[in-house]
């Protein structure tokens, strides 16, 4: 099993990066891909956590072992899936996810894509009282150098990086509206704008 990757970004896609390292390239799904945008051609290191299937081998990326952790014990959960297990930690903020599961909140966990009033309730059945180990370790900020754009190209990328996580274009198409007010942001800011204004509705 592989622990992460040292190697340059190559490329940005809305649902997955491409670290390349040693001439090849690794492709490997991330929440929030677009994080990476200050990071082209340049070396990070990524925590990587890899699902084997019959049809497919798929490398999950973090950003530090404690993001990876946390990953690891959403997917733990009957019903929650890698697919279901990246689209939660899209959302930056962590430690409100870990809050929700230790008080028990319902409704804040079924504004996750793919988790249902059944699946919320497992989530806090298994994890309620086994995260605190996790709580103020985690961020998902990422040190880079934003980029800002005078055209719309950076939403339309934010929007397609939210349906990859599995919200639908009915609900991206009223997170677009919203954003389309926004001051024009990198496709990073608008992403987690994007992320942000779902958990509210």
């Amino acid at each position: 099993m592989y622990e992460y990757i040292i190697g340059k970004v190559a490329a940005i896609h809305p649902a997955y990066i491409v670290i390349e390292t040693n001439g090849i390239g690794y492709q490997i799904a991330s929440g929030n891909p677009y994080r990476y945008s200050g990071k082209m051609d340049q070396e990070i290191k990524i925590f990587i956590h890899q699902v084997i299937r019959e049809d497919a081998h798929t490398f999950y990326g973090f950003n530090s072992l404690e993001e990876k952790q946390l990953f690891l014990r959403l997917i733990s959960v009957s019903g929650i899936g890698p697919k279901s297990g990246l689209a939660i930690m899209a959302n930056d903020d962590h430690e409100g996810l870990i809050a929700a599961i230790e008080s028990g909140d319902i409704t804040y966990l079924t504004k996750f894509p793919g988790v249902g009033k059944k699946t919320a309730q497992q989530l806090i059945l298994d994890l309620k009282g086994k995260l605190g180990e996790l709580a103020g370790e985690l961020t998902g900020e990422v040190p880079m150098e934003l980029f800002t754009t005078s055209e719309n190209p950076a939403l339309e990328e934010a929007i397609a990086a939210l349906q990859a996580l599995g919200y639908s274009e009915r609900e991206t198409k009223k997170v677009h509206k919203q954003l389309l007010q926004e001051p024009i942001k990198s496709t990073d800011e608008y992403l987690r704008a994007g992320l942000k204004l779902m958990m509210k509705k």
